[in-house]
């Protein structure tokens, strides 16, 4: 296995890089001998992906959105012209984080009207995947900047790394480990 393989494994479901492998446009998927599968074409299955991939990009997009807008507006706010200069770069930091998820976020959308009716959805839908994955990454870190500057700001109390360490293991835990789990300790099974 090489690293592409690699990473491709970690960031997406396995069915994510099949597009590469995938059978003939127009032959059905799974229906040999042992073969796994929907039975399904080539386009079916990306349109099926792509269609999957758009309801998790919604509740994405929205969160991500409402956070960077929120965060937007807390430069306009008295309050933050009296922040210490290392919760301004904190702040800043957040903001550049917050945009660069959402761009990410975004990202599939502009992909697929880009390529729309070009004949590549399944390569579209793996790369709007690989985009989506960034995306969720950078929320985490833009979730985490912004409670660190909000728990600092509220309290200036030492234990505010030590809370937002436990926060943030607990968003690995649930988007990242348990996902993983259940992928490693069920895929196989069915």
């Amino acid at each position: 296995m090489d690293e592409r393989d690699a990473v491709t494994q970690v960031n997406e479901p396995k069915e994510a890089h099949d597009a590469e492998n995938a059978p003939e446009p127009g032959r059905r998927t799974g229906s040999a001998a042992g073969e796994r599968g929907r039975g399904e074409t080539q386009e079916e299955r990306a349109d099926r992906r792509w269609q999957e991939l758009l309801q998790e990009i919604r509740v994405a997009q929205t969160g991500v959105q409402i956070l960077l807008g929120f965060l937007l507006t807390v430069v306009f706010t008295p309050l933050f012209h009296d922040l210490e200069q290392t919760d301004k770069k904190i702040y800043l930091v957040t903001v550049v984080l917050g945009s660069l998820s959402t761009g990410a976020l975004i990202g599939p959308v502009s992909f697929h009207r880009i390529v729309s009716g070009r004949r590549v959805k399944p390569q579209a839908v793996v790369w709007a995947s690989r985009l989506t994955f960034t995306g969720i990454l950078l929320l985490l870190a833009t979730l985490t900047a912004a409670l660190f500057l909000i728990l600092r700001v509220a309290t200036h109390d030492p234990y505010v790394p030590w809370l937002v360490s436990g926060v943030l293991t607990w968003y690995l835990i649930c988007w990242f480990a348990l996902p993983l789990w259940v992928r490693t300790h069920y895929a196989d099974a069915n």
